[in-house]
C-alpha cells in the first residue's frame, strides 16, 4: 500500500510540474501588440513566423558603422522594451543587436510550452538572421537563461564567437544546487549548457560575476572544464546576477573580444 501511494504521489507531483514549470522558470511582460517601442537609437521591428505559423516579435539595433551582429538572447523576464537598453554596449562598438522575444513575452505570440518547441524558435530566428548577415558576422549571445538557448544554437550552426554571460552548467545542475530535494526526472526544461557546448566550433568566452546571487559562480567553474583551449573564462569581482553590462571591467574586456 505504502509503494502505491508512494506512486500515486510521484505521479501527481509530476503532472502538477509539468503543468507549472514554465511559470516557475519563465516570467514574461506581455505588450500589446500596437505597442511603440522608442529607444534613443536607430532600430527596426522584424516579426518572424514559426513553423507553427506564430509570429515572434524581434528588434534590430542598428550600429553606425557596423562589424556584424550579436544575437542576444535575453534573461527569462520581462520584453524587449526594457532589454532593448542594453543594445546601445555593443551598437557603441559598431555590432548590431538582434534581440528576439520568446513566445508570450512582448508582441511574441502563443506561449513557451516545451524545450524543443523553444529550440526550434530560436533556431527559426537565427535562420532569419543568417539571410542579412553571413554567419561569420553572426556572434551569438545569452544572458541568464539565454545561456543555454545561445549554447543550443552555436552548437548546430557556424557562428563567429559564442558569448555567455551568467551561465548554468544546465538546468539540472541548477535546480540540483538550489532545490536538492526535488527529482530531476520531473524537469521538462534540462537546457544542458555543457552538453552543447562541447559541439561548439567557435571561441566561447564566458563573464560570470563572482557574487551572482541566482545563477552560482561556480557554475562557470565547471563549464570551464569543457573548454577548449581558445575559450576564455572573464570573472567579474563583486559582480551580482543583474547589470553586467554597466560593470566598468565587463565594458573594457567586451571590447577587448569584439575587436579581437
Amino acid at each position: 500500500m505504502k509503494k502505491v501511494v508512494f506512486i500515486l504521489f510521484i505521479s501527481v507531483l509530476f503532472l502538477a510540474s509539468c503543468r507549472l514549470q514554465e511559470n516557475l522558470i519563465f516570467y514574461p511582460t506581455k505588450l500589446a501588440s500596437d505597442y511603440k517601442f522608442t529607444f534613443d537609437q536607430k532600430f527596426e521591428e522584424i516579426n518572424i513566423k514559426t513553423t507553427d505559423n506564430k509570429l515572434l516579435n524581434a528588434i534590430l539595433f542598428k550600429a553606425d558603422s557596423s562589424k556584424g551582429v550579436i544575437y542576444y538572447l535575453h534573461g527569462n523576464a520581462g520584453a524587449l522594451n526594457s532589454w532593448g537598453n542594453v543594445a546601445k554596449t555593443f551598437t557603441n562598438l559598431n555590432y548590431d543587436v538582434f534581440m528576439l522575444d520568446y513566445r508570450g513575452f512582448g508582441k511574441s505570440e502563443g506561449r513557451i510550452n516545451g524545450q524543443t518547441q523553444i529550440f526550434q524558435d530560436i533556431q527559426t530566428a537565427y535562420d532569419k538572421l543568417k539571410n542579412i548577415y553571413s554567419e561569420d558576422k553572426i556572434i551569438v549571445l545569452g544572458f541568464s537563461i539565454g545561456t543555454g538557448l545561445a549554447a543550443k544554437v552555436a552548437s548546430t550552426n557556424k557562428p563567429r564567437l559564442l558569448i555567455l554571460q551568467a551561465p548554468y552548467y544546465s538546468l539540472i545542475d541548477l535546480k540540483k544546487h538550489i532545490f536538492p530535494i526535488i527529482p530531476t526526472f520531473i524537469l521538462k526544461y534540462k537546457f544542458e549548457t555543457n552538453v552543447y557546448v562541447k559541439s561548439c566550433k567557435m571561441p566561447i568566452v564566458i563573464f560570470h560575476g563572482n557574487q551572482d546571487e541566482v545563477i552560482y559562480y561556480g557554475s562557470s567553474l565547471k563549464l570551464q572544464k569543457e573548454f577548449k583551449t581558445q575559450d576564455i573564462l572573464i570573472t567579474l569581482a563583486g559582480q551580482g546576477h543583474n547589470g553586467i553590462e554597466d560593470n566598468p571591467e565587463y565594458r573594457i574586456e567586451i571590447e577587448k573580444v569584439l575587436t579581437r
